[in-house]
């Protein structure tokens, strides 16, 4: 497959965008022990994201609505740049039920692939058909949407803008996604729907507690075409230091386009985070978010906090660098990146 196959294109997170996609926690959903502790995390992230630009907030119904209003009010949120629509959701990750965007001759199209539940692993029918939801109701527009007969979550991917995707075989290769295919053939599907024609697949890499096998926005992200930050384990006491050590050296050998190496800066990981029942959580530097002028980084709380901001800053010299406790969101086994979808310039500015 050659780039001039296609004439659309996989639009990275740096890309302009119009606003964010929130799915807001409710009570209806696993978030119902622990919404006093995680609203105050989403809060926070909606604040930044519409100081910036437009957030799309999908609510669980009237009653919810209403809540979320009042609750961004109080923290001070610019209204002006809020669209809270209703739309019950099982769950709150919009990395992965939410579109993804490639561009075509010039204009966003919105591709909504199924969403199983990470594999079948949790509810998800609600979750799947949320996007439908949204261009019915005019969020935007219907015309735009396309779907996609292919399992996958955003959170899965990682592109350059450029046609390259980087993921992990532990993700797009497992039998409850879309086992009746082989990775030639979901090459081929992913090829054909985002444009892209460069696959990097890692083999290594995990977080212990992590329930998407192995997400990618999790691990490594592209900063720019050239350049990845990954997650790095320097214990070897720790029990993924042989995982993350051979990540490393699966990225060193990975080589661009040109056929030249990526720069690589290396994040930090966390001291253990656990759960209340003693389980070590997911919680990874690697889950920030790029937005207008900004990137919103996770942090935790830890003596590597600092590090880690210093990194990624290192990543986006022109960004501002804003940090946000999200210590309460990998108590569901995720961090800031998985509750976002970024929907690039061109869809939420006139509906």
């Amino acid at each position: 497959m050659t780039p001039s196959t296609h004439s659309r294109r996989l639009l990275p997170e740096w890309a302009p965008q119009s606003g964010v996609m929130l799915t807001w926690p409710h009570p209806h959903g696993d978030w119902q022990p622990w919404l006093s502790q995680v609203e105050p995390v989403f809060a926070n992230i909606a604040f930044h994201i519409a100081e910036r630009e437009l957030l799309l907030i999908n609510c669980y119904d009237e009653k919810h609505r209403r809540h979320v209003e009042t609750t961004l009010a109080q923290r001070g949120v610019k209204m002006a740049n809020l669209r809270l629509v209703i739309a019950p959701s099982d769950d709150t990750w919009a990395r992965d039920h939410g579109p993804i965007t490639v561009e075509e001759n010039g204009r966003p199209i919105l591709l909504d692939f199924t969403f199983n539940g990470w594999g079948g692993k949790y509810p998800s029918e609600l979750d799947n058909t949320l996007n439908r939801r949204l261009a019915a109701q005019g969020v935007f527009d219907a015309g735009a949407l396309k779907q996609i007969d292919l399992v996958l979550e955003g959170g899965s991917i990682e592109t350059d803008g450029q046609g390259t995707l980087l993921t992990t075989e532990a993700c797009l290769l497992t039998s409850t996604r879309n086992g009746h295919l082989t990775q030639a053939q979901i090459e081929e599907q992913l090829g054909d729907a985002l444009g892209v024609h460069h696959f990097l697949w890692l083999q290594h890499g995990y977080l212990a507690g992590d329930d998407t096998d192995s997400h990618i926005d999790t691990l490594v992200r592209f900063c720019d075409p050239d350049t990845l930050c990954y997650v790095s384990c320097h214990e070897k006491e720790d029990e993924h230091y042989d995982e993350l050590t051979a990540m490393e050296n699966e990225l060193r050998a990975l080589r661009n386009q040109q056929g030249q190496p990526y720069r690589l800066v290396p994040l930090p990981m966390p001291q253990p985070t656990l759960s209340d029942h003693g389980e070590r959580l997911p919680a990874t530097y690697a889950n920030f978010l790029i937005i207008n002028g900004a990137v919103l980084v996770p942090i935790y709380g830890d003596e590597a906090d600092s590090l880690a901001l210093a990194q990624i800053a290192r990543c986006f010299p022109r960004h501002e660098i804003i940090a946000i406790d999200c210590l309460p969101l990998v108590m569901q086994y995720g961090s800031l990146h998985c509750t976002t979808m970024q929907l690039p310039q061109g869809i939420l500015e006139n509906r």
